[in-house]
């Protein structure tokens, strides 16, 4: 009854809550999406998003038909592997930042281990930047990570907001330097901790620096200072401080996938699944 093309076009809709990054992730164009999304409201005989100028969200038929797109789409895709007869095999070399392998990857992993055996997932942990330069140096077939909202490059995952976060007694005395928790350069969040700090006039010093996410956040959590942070991902433990004069906004960041694999190669088979799991994730947190 529904074409797992205009279902996909919907979670892509559902996910951003944008006609236009829906049709930049699909790498469509806007009417396209617009098209598929009203042909699917016609085969359902409802409306699934309510849409202005300036907003577009779910209605609740629209609520009712994630859960079912989501089926759909993974049973198709299972029967298609049946029947195909074929297997994904071969090396895929993935990299990502620490705070999505700490939080919400495992289960996406263990789900694209599970269905695709004969992969050899080889994973790299690393800042953002340094993962990018790999991949263009050829040594990474498929990167998650962040970037600014403004640069063009990458695959929308999800869009969030970066947020200063500390132990829950921290107390910060506004006459004194801000004490930073950072990741060393070329860290996005170090950077732009310092860019907002330097144009607010806030003066700072870095008390840490570490490489590891988890050495952060033991000196967070033992009162050291603050540190920047992306909102959906905040470690147990820590909290989110409430901007003002002395906690500059700290603006967006976008969660991207960036492909390094050749087109037909093994790897970009594997690189295209892994990229799928990790969006339908990003599908279910965001929506």
């Amino acid at each position: 009854m529904f074409d797992p093309v205009q279902l996909r076009t919907f979670l892509a809709v559902a996910q951003t809550l944008s006609f236009t990054r829906a049709a930049g992730r699909l790498g469509v164009r806007q009417s396209t999406v617009s098209q598929q999304v009203r042909r699917l409201e016609a085969a359902a005989g409802r409306q699934l998003f309510v849409r202005d100028t300036h907003s577009v969200r779910l209605t609740e038929d629209g609520e009712a038909m994630l859960g079912f797109a989501r089926t759909i789409l993974e049973a198709n895709e299972r029967a298609a592997h049946w029947f195909a007869g074929t297997r994904l095999r071969g090396r895929l070399r993935f990299g990502a930042s620490e705070d999505f392998v700490l939080t919400r990857l495992p289960e996406v992993l263990e789900g694209f281990r599970r269905e695709h055996p004969e992969v050899d997932l080889e994973l790299t942990v690393d800042l953002s930047e340094t993962l990018q330069k790999r991949l263009a140096a050829g040594r990474l077939d498929l990167v998650l990570a962040k970037r600014r909202p403004d640069e063009p490059h990458g695959r929308l995952v999800w869009r969030d907001r970066l947020v200063w976060i500390g132990g829950e007694r921290l107390r910060l005395d506004p006459q004194r330097p801000l004490p930073l928790i950072a990741f060393p350069p070329p860290a996005v969040t170090r950077a732009r901790a310092l860019e907002v700090l330097e144009r607010s006039g806030r003066s700072w010093r870095v008390v840490c620096t570490s490489g590891s996410l988890s050495g952060l956040v033991a000196a967070a959590r033992a009162g050291l200072g603050v540190m920047a942070h992306t909102l959906g991902m905040i470690p147990p433990g820590l909290t989110r401080l409430a901007p003002g004069p002395g906690l500059p906004e700290l603006g967006g960041v976008d969660v991207v996938l960036l492909h390094g694999a050749a087109p037909g190669s093994a790897a970009r088979g594997a690189a295209e699944a892994l990229a799928r799991a990790v969006l339908e994730a990003g599908d279910r947190l965001h929506a």
